[in-house]
C-alpha cells in the first residue's frame, strides 16, 4: 500500500509539473494595460521584436496649434488612449510606451455607405470615416486585436508576422463597401511631415508604394505592398497638397479615379467592393525599409496564404516561447502584471531589415546584415538601465545582435557616433548621455559578445570624446558641463560620468589600461556638480560658481532633464560608496532617502513637465521616470539594507496594476516593465557594466529562468506574503549568501537561490 501511495504521489507530481509546463502564458498578456493616461502603450497586434505593430488610432490631434506645439498630442504617443470613444483606423508602425512619437504609418479603415475620405472629429464621428466603438466589443491579446466598428457594423481583426500586418474585416451586405488607405495620417499629425508619397496599382488586388517623412527621424522612407483577398472593382484618390506652382504635365490625365498610380505629399486612397452579409475581406500589408519589391518579398516569404487564424496562432506561439523563458508562481494578478511586463519588454527594439537581410542605413545606402539581425528603435536613455541587462539573461543572442546593430550604426554615422536615440536608419539625438556605451560594456562584461569587443571599445571612446556634442568638450576640459552651456548641464554631467565608468569597465576587461585610467577618472566627475553647502547637485558656471537662485524641487530650468535635484543627486550608480561618503555618510544618506519617499512634492513643481505626473510619484520619488529606478536599491550600501526590501515591495503594487491605467509612467520601450520583472524576481542591475545584481525582496512565489544555454536558475521564496517583505536570509546553491549581491555568473551557471521572508526586518 505504501509503495502504491508513493507511485500515486509521484504520478501526481509529474502530472502537476506537466500541467505547469503546459500553462498558456499568453493568457496572462493584456496589452490594454498602460493604454490609459501615462503608460503610452498600444493594444494592437505584434510579434516579438516585430517590425510591424498593427494597432488602432483613436484621435487626430495635431502637433501644431496656433503656430506652436500642441501639448494635447502628448497623450497620443502610441496613437491610442483608452478613454477615447472613436477609432480613426489601424496603422502599421508604433512606439511602445514612449514620451515622443513619429510613426503611425499607412492607416487603413473599412467603411460602408457614402464614401468619406476625411477622418472627421471625435465629437462628430459621422462627419468622416472614423467610427465609435465600445470596450465591451474589443479584444486585445498577444498578436491579436479585435473590435466592432459601430458606425458601419464592421468587425475588425488584426494580427501580424514580423514584417506583415494581416487585417480581416467582416462586412455587412452593401454595394458601397470601402477600404480607405490614408497616406496622410500619422501619429502627431504634423502637417509638413510627409515629404513625398507614391502609390502604384499592380493589379486589381495588389498595390505598392512608399512614404517619405520628415520629423523626429528626418530621412525616413518606408515602402509597402498591400494585397486584398478579393479584387476591388474600382479605386480612387484624393490629393490634399497645397497648390503646386510646378507639377509637370500630369493634368493630361484624370488621375482621380481608376488611374494606375498617384504621387504627392498628402494623399488618401480608397478601394471599393460589393459585399454580402458576413463576408470577410482580408488584407496583407507588408513593409520594407528598402524597396517595394522588398515589401512584396516580405509578404510572400512570411504570409504566402490567406489563413488569418494560422498567422495569429503562429505569432502567439512565438510569444508563448518567449514568455516561457521565465516561469513564475503567484496570484493571477501577479501573473497578469508579470507576463504583460514581459510582453512589453519584447516589443522594442524592433527588427529593421527585410527577410533577405537588407536594410537602409544612416548613410542612406542599402546594406545587408551579415551574420546578425539588424535592429532599430533604441531608446537608450531609458533601456540601458534594465531592459538590455534583462536581455543579457533571457535574450542573449538578440542583445548581442542589438549591439552589432549599434556598431553598424556607428560605421554608417556621418558624425561617427554610437546611437543616442535611433529609429529607422535615423539618429534622433533625443535625451542626454551616450548610453549605448553602457549597453556594449554590459554585454562584454557578462560574456555576451559575439562581436569585436576592441572595435566596440574604440567606438565607445570616439563617441565619448566627440567634443562638439552637447557639452562633451567642456566636460572633458572642466570635469563638468557649465550652466551657460546647457539647460540640462547637471543631469548630463552625471550621466556622462556613469557612461565613462562603463567605458572604463570595458577597457579594464580588455586590458586597455590607458583607456581605463582616462575614463575611470572621468567617472568621478559627478562630484564636481555637488554643492556640499546645500547637499544637492546644482548647476555650476564656467567660472566654477554654483548658481545662486536654485530650487532642488523644481523640474523646470534647474539644470536637469525630466527630473529635479532631489532625484538626480542620487545618480551615481557606478559609485554608491563614494556618493554616500560625499553626502555625509550612512546616517545622513538614509535620512535623505527616507525623506525622498515620504515628503510631499506639490503639483507646481512638475506642472510643466510632460513626462512626470502624479501617477508616477511616491513622495518626491519619481518612479514614472527612469533616472530614479536604481534609487530604492541604494539602501543596500548602508547599514539599513532592509529598507530596500521595504521600498521595492511598496513600489510594485503602487506603480503596476493589471488595469488600463496600470503603469505609473511611460513604459519607455520596456524599461518600466523590465524594472518590474527584475524587482519581482528579487534582484536588480543597479550599474549596468557590472556583473553584479543588487538583491531586494521578491514578489513572486517561485520562479524558474530557462536560460538559452539549457540551464535553469530557480528562485525559491519561503513564507511569501504581502506583509512578509523582509528577507531574513538567502541561500545560494545550498550555501548561505552573506552579501546583498549575486553575480551574472551565478545566474548563467544555473542553480537556485532561496529567499526566507518575514514580517520583521533583521
Amino acid at each position: 500500500m505504501k509503495r502504491i501511495l508513493t507511485v500515486l504521489l509521484m504520478g501526481s507530481a509529474v502530472y502537476a509539473q506537466g500541467q505547469n509546463k503546459a500553462e498558456k502564458l499568453v493568457d496572462y498578456v493584456n496589452p490594454i494595460i498602460g493604454t490609459q493616461r501615462m503608460g503610452h502603450t498600444y493594444p494592437g497586434a505584434t510579434v516579438p521584436f516585430g517590425m510591424v505593430q498593427l494597432s488602432p488610432e483613436t484621435d487626430t490631434a495635431g502637433y501644431e496649434k496656433d503656430g506652436h506645439y500642441n501639448p494635447d498630442v502628448y497623450k497620443y504617443c502610441a496613437g491610442y488612449q483608452y478613454d477615447d470613444k472613436t477609432i480613426v483606423g489601424f496603422s502599421h508602425t508604433h512606439f511602445s510606451g514612449t514620451g515622443h512619437s513619429d510613426l503611425g504609418d499607412f492607416l487603413i479603415m473599412p467603411t460602408v455607405g457614402k464614401l468619406q475620405l476625411n477622418p472627421g472629429t471625435a465629437d462628430k464621428p459621422g462627419s468622416g470615416y472614423r467610427s465609435a466603438f465600445s470596450h465591451q466589443n474589443e479584444v486585445s491579446a498577444a498578436n491579436y486585436y479585435k473590435v466592432k466598428l459601430d458606425a458601419n457594423n464592421i468587425t475588425a481583426e488584426l494580427t501580424t508576422t514580423a514584417r506583415v500586418g494581416f487585417h480581416q474585416y467582416t462586412f455587412p451586405k452593401s454595394d458601397q463597401s470601402h477600404i480607405i488607405l490614408d497616406l496622410m495620417a500619422g501619429i502627431y499629425n504634423y502637417s509638413d511631415k510627409n515629404v513625398w508619397t507614391y502609390l502604384r496599382i499592380v493589379n486589381d488586388s495588389t498595390v505598392t508604394g512608399f512614404r517619405q517623412t520628415n520629423g523626429w527621424a528626418r530621412t525616413r522612407t518606408l515602402y509597402f505592398a498591400m494585397s486584398f483577398s478579393k479584387p476591388f472593382y474600382q479605386h480612387g484618390y484624393k490629393k490634399y497638397d497645397k497648390r503646386e506652382v510646378y507639377g509637370g504635365f500630369w493634368g493630361k490625365f484624370n488621375q482621380v479615379k481608376n488611374f494606375p498610380e498617384i504621387a504627392g505629399r498628402q494623399l488618401r486612397t480608397y478601394f471599393d467592393f460589393k459585399t454580402e452579409e458576413g463576408e470577410k475581406i482580408k488584407i496583407k500589408f507588408a513593409i520594407s525599409p528598402v524597396s517595394m519589391d522588398g515589401a512584396l518579398n516580405n509578404m510572400r516569404t512570411e504570409v504566402p496564404g490567406w489563413d488569418f487564424d494560422k498567422v495569429k496562432n503562429d505569432g502567439q506561439q512565438l510569444w508563448e516561447k518567449e514568455l516561457h523563458k521565465i516561469e513564475i508562481g503567484g496570484s493571477k494578478e501577479t501573473k497578469l502584471n508579470f507576463y504583460t511586463s514581459m510582453y512589453h519588454t519584447m516589443i522594442n527594439p524592433t527588427v529593421y531589415m527585410d527577410a533577405d537581410g537588407q536594410y537602409k542605413g544612416l548613410d542612406q545606402n542599402v546594406h545587408k546584415a551579415d551574420g546578425f539581425t539588424n535592429y532599430t528603435t533604441f531608446s537608450l536613455w531609458d533601456t540601458y538601465r534594465a531592459l538590455h541587462p534583462l536581455f543579457n539573461i533571457i535574450e542573449p543572442k538578440r542583445n548581442a545582435d542589438m549591439v552589432q546593430s549599434m556598431l553598424a550604426h556607428y560605421d554608417q554615422s556621418p558624425e561617427h557616433m554610437l546611437p543616442v536615440w535611433s529609429n529607422s536608419g535615423n539618429e534622433n539625438w533625443c535625451m542626454s548621455g551616450y548610453h549605448s556605451v553602457a549597453v556594449i560594456a554590459d554585454a562584454v562584461i557578462k560574456g555576451n559578445a559575439n562581436f569585436d569587443a576592441n572595435k566596440a571599445l574604440d567606438a565607445c571612446v570616439a563617441t565619448a570624446r566627440h567634443r562638439d556634442y552637447e557639452g562633451i568638450g567642456e566636460y572633458m576640459d572642466k570635469g563638468y558641463i557649465p550652466d551657460e552651456r546647457s539647460g540640462v548641464s547637471v543631469s548630463s554631467t552625471v550621466e556622462y560620468a556613469f557612461d565613462d565608468w562603463a567605458i572604463a569597465q570595458l577597457a579594464k576587461k580588455l586590458n586597455r589600461n590607458d583607456i581605463y585610467r582616462e575614463f575611470i577618472k572621468r567617472s568621478e566627475n559627478y562630484k564636481n556638480v555637488y554643492d556640499p553647502t546645500i547637499g544637492f547637485m546644482r548647476p555650476k558656471s564656467a567660472a566654477g560658481v554654483f548658481r545662486a537662485k536654485f530650487d532642488p524641487l523644481s523640474t523646470i530650468n534647474e539644470g536637469f532633464i525630466e527630473g529635479n535635484s532631489w532625484n538626480y543627486t542620487l545618480f551615481a550608480p557606478q559609485d554608491p560608496e563614494g556618493l554616500i561618503k560625499m553626502m555625509g555618510g550612512d546616517k545622513r544618506f538614509v535620512r535623505y532617502l527616507d525623506s525622498l519617499f515620504t515628503m510631499n512634492l506639490p503639483d507646481k513643481y512638475f506642472a510643466e513637465t510632460e513626462d512626470i505626473t502624479r501617477d508616477g510619484i511616491i513622495g518626491n520619488y519619481v518612479h514614472g521616470n527612469e533616472p530614479s529606478h536604481h534609487v530604492a536599491y541604494l539602501y543596500n550600501w548602508t547599514d539599513k539594507p532592509w529598507k530596500t526590501q521595504e521600498r521595492v515591495r511598496m513600489i510594485l503594487p503602487m506603480m503596476y496594476k493589471p488595469t488600463p491605467d496600470g503603469l505609473g509612467g511611460n513604459d519607455d520601450t520596456g524599461q518600466m516593465s523590465a524594472w518590474y520583472i527584475f524587482t519581482s524576481l528579487g534582484f536588480y542591475p543597479v550599474a549596468p557594466g557590472s556583473d553584479e545584481y543588487s538583491t531586494g525582496s521578491p514578489a513572486v512565489d517561485h520562479a524558474v529562468i530557462n536560460l538559452d544555454n539549457g540551464k535553469t536558475f530557480t528562485i525559491n521564496v519561503k513564507n511569501q506574503g504581502p506583509k512578509n517583505v523582509y528577507v531574513q536570509k538567502m541561500v545560494l546553491n545550498g550555501k548561505p549568501l552573506d552579501k546583498l549581491f549575486i553575480s551574472h555568473t551565478d545566474i548563467m551557471n544555473g542553480g537556485e537561490i532561496t529567499f526566507y521572508m518575514s514580517q520583521k526586518h533583521k
